[in-house]
């Protein structure tokens, strides 16, 4: 699980977790012709009257018919929903095929003008959205948005989803992908480490400096990361940055404004990371090592703090003493910062599509509002692991590891200060040429002002491309 869940690239695992994917030149002259109004191509009609309790019209005899990326976060989910579904739509049965090749699965069925009703369209043989949606092949989730939430119909859907989710799956205006798993951004800690040793949280980033003095005397190196990978490096500097420098500012780097890197809130954050290097609290050959080297250092109690997303827990599952304990935070404060501490970066992922000429698109779309229920979002978390875009989508019910509890907490911390930057999706060049300069300055071969000057060098490159 640990494997899958990091190899579907790093710039995949970017604050909107972004999934990008090269189909095959088949695929996209297949997809480009397939888009014809012939008999052939018209789906079956499966639907029956639609009400306020069955808003697409499903009709309980059609079976649904779900294909899931099998991946970091499998696939038993898939079939307890498909149940859950089942339960509701007596009559109806629901298969779910798992597997990790989606285009070579699925390609001769959209030929075919048969498509499944509902694709969790994920991973390195990701059929790329913008062709299939250029192609028609895409349903418009826009009813979806709009159709009663089943744990309180005087809402709509759109009601209840996590910030930037709607936006994460919109092409040309209309939303036609469902990013259903909620990912965050801070820093890990043991929490067993902290209780052992007394150590309290840090909430600024003086507590944090001070801190990592006391972890290093106990000879424990206060930090480490990612090195071969200094994306992950990156989710404490660019987090600093727009905690101090606000939504504005966090706005204008995702636009490539070359002036944003002149802002203060620049230079405070790449300075107080520096910082960590240049006091010697990294952990010696951290720079040298992959994703898994370094955090398993750190299950080791080698490192006190490591930058990752909440993928983490799953990642690690196997290397995790089981009573460490591990624990989530923000990014720590730095003097004037512009959000508060609590404030974090989150994003959707995973992008769940139902086919426009899909037998039981209805099904297929009310597979996906049953998914954004408590119950749905529930069984998914206890599986899998991991929080979903419904707001307050895990119950007390729901027994999750400590790790991804922990994030529950800080997303509630967090209400409505949550950040999200795009520009690893708009601009991958860019991000790898940012994660590069990042390797460098925690190698100290580069200056906080040299990495300023190289990355606002970076964002006018990028601007006139």
């Amino acid at each position: 699980m640990g494997s899958e869940m990091n190899r579907r690239d790093l710039v995949k695992r970017s604050a909107a977790l972004g999934l990008v994917a090269i189909p095959s030149a088949g695929l996209l002259s297949a997809c480009a012709s397939s888009g014809g109004d012939s008999s052939s191509d018209k789906p079956t009609k499966s639907a029956t009257a639609a009400s306020k309790d069955n808003p697409f019209g499903v009709n309980d005899s059609t079976a649904l018919d779900i294909v899931i990326f099998d991946g970091g976060y499998g696939h038993d989910y898939a079939t307890a929903l498909g149940k859950l579904y089942e339960s509701k739509h007596p009559g109806s049965k629901s298969s779910v095929l798992p597997t990790q090749d989606i285009a070579g699965k699925l390609q001769p069925r959209f030929n075919a003008g048969s498509p499944p009703d509902v694709i969790d369209d994920s991973g390195a043989q990701q059929i790329k959205l913008d062709v299939l949606q250029k192609s028609g092949q895409l349903a418009d989730l826009t009813p979806l948005l709009d159709a009663p939430y089943i744990d309180d119909p005087s809402k709509k859907i759109r009601d209840v989803l996590q910030p930037g989710t709607i936006e994460t799956g919109t092409l040309d205006g209309k939303m036609y992908s469902l990013s259903y798993i909620y990912t965050v951004f801070g820093l890990w800690y043991s929490g067993k480490l902290f209780k052992d040793k007394g150590w309290t949280e840090p909430k600024t980033w003086a507590d944090f400096m001070s801190l990592s003095a006391e972890i290093k005397k106990e000879k424990i190196a206060p930090f480490c990361h990612q090195g071969k990978y200094p994306y992950y490096i990156n989710v404490a500097i660019m987090d600093l940055i727009a905690k101090n420098g606000g939504l504005e500012l966090q706005k204008r780097i995702d636009t490539m404004d070359p002036t944003a890197w002149d802002d203060p809130a620049v230079k405070a954050g790449i300075e107080a990371v520096y910082e960590i290097v240049d006091k010697n609290y990294l952990l010696p050959g951290t720079n040298g090592l992959t994703h898994i080297e370094s955090q398993t250092a750190w299950n080791q109690y080698k490192a006190a703090f490591i930058p990752c997303g909440s993928w983490l827990e799953n990642e690690q599952m196997k290397a995790t003493p089981s009573d460490f304990d591990m624990k989530f935070m923000p990014m720590p404060s730095l003097t004037g910062d512009k959000l508060p501490f609590e404030a974090i970066r989150a994003g959707a992922g995973e992008p769940f599509i139902v086919p426009e000429k899909a037998k039981n698109k209805a099904g297929g779309l009310e597979f996906l509002r049953m998914m954004l229920t408590k119950e749905g979002s529930g069984k998914f978390a206890a599986a899998a692991n991991s929080l979903t875009v419904l707001k307050d989508g895990v119950g007390s019910d729901v027994q999750l590891r400590p790790g991804t509890a922990s994030t529950v907490t800080a997303l509630t911390a967090a209400g409505a200060n949550t950040f999200n930057y795009n520009y690893p999706n708009t601009n991958s060049e860019f991000d790898v040429a940012l994660q590069n300069l990042s390797g460098e300055l925690m190698a100290k071969r580069l200056t906080p002002a040299q990495w300023i000057s190289k990355a606002k060098a970076l964002a006018v490159k990028a601007k006139k491309a």
